[in-house]
């Protein structure tokens, strides 16, 4: 007995429309994430708290879902264990003996832990690098100039992070040695230590296979996020927040990256 398969006209009609959902997940999940971001700053207490750890969790499955959809599952594998578990050694690192990011401890308000690290925590190590990576290899090509590039571009992020933490009280620092104007809750090594880990993260990454599209066509989501998290972190600071020093130094620093990244956008060049 054989089997014969329907290939008409309409057979692929079903397939098509999967495929269509799946290309749509990056979408959906990116509105989720910047829907929950702008719901924070409006809510207080518990409330705020489990936006915290769901606002990660979308931006993490956002970088995933469009990192699985373009690049593939071994590529999408390859950056996630590299990102989320440097992210974790390094924290894993911090928590217990201060280096690289001065001596700080973490609440019991960001959900599971393991090892006492937040599981939340290298989400986010992870979330943000992947439109990072994807920004600095827009903006330039080699070995190290990219990594560089890339490890600014994530790391500078943290300038808006940790200030936002701290405040909610997810975790808190012992501050020893000098403290950046305006942001004196936290040592300046933890900045520091910040773009030497993303350094080392972006090293591996950028031994994935690049497209020849990286950070252009057919990566709008990734654009979108890295460039909505500069934008709105500064408003968020700004107006909704009250700190004007932390506005600044993420704007600028950040900006070393999230303008010219725009502006290449913008005008279509390389």
């Amino acid at each position: 007995m054989s089997v014969r398969v329907y290939t008409g006209p309409h057979a692929d009609r079903g397939r098509g429309r999967r495929g269509g959902l799946l290309r749509a997940l990056p979408w959906v999940l990116a509105g989720a994430t910047i829907a929950a971001q702008i719901a924070w700053p409006l809510t207080s207490g518990t409330t705020r708290g489990l936006l915290t750890v769901a606002t990660v969790v979308l931006f993490f499955l956002t970088s995933a879902s469009h990192a699985l959809l373009t690049r593939g599952v071994a590529w999408t594998a390859g950056w996630f264990v590299t990102s989320a578990g440097i992210g974790f050694l390094a924290e894993l690192a911090g928590t217990r003996t201060g280096l690289p990011f001065g001596s700080y401890d973490y609440a019991d308000t960001l959900g599971p832990t393991v090892a006492g690290v937040p599981a939340v925590i290298p989400l986010a190590w992870a979330m943000m690098s992947y439109p990072a990576l994807l920004a600095a290899r827009r903006l330039s090509s080699g070995p190290l100039l990219t990594p560089v590039v890339a490890a600014v571009a994530l790391a500078s992020w943290d300038l808006f992070l940790d200030p936002q933490m701290v405040a909610e009280g997810h975790w808190t620092w012992t501050v020893e040695g000098p403290t950046l104007p305006g942001i004196t809750a936290i040592p300046a090594q933890n900045f520091v230590g910040w773009l030497l880990v993303s350094l080392v993260i972006m090293l591996v990454l950028d031994r994935l296979p690049r497209r020849r599209t990286d950070g252009a066509e057919g990566d709008v989501v990734p654009a979108v996020m890295y460039l909505w998290t500069y934008v709105s972190s500064i408003l968020l600071n700004a107006v909704f927040l009250g700190r004007p020093a932390v506005a600044v130094w993420g704007g600028v620093v950040m900006g070393l990256v999230a303008v010219p990244y725009a502006y290449a956008l913008w005008t279509g060049r390389d």
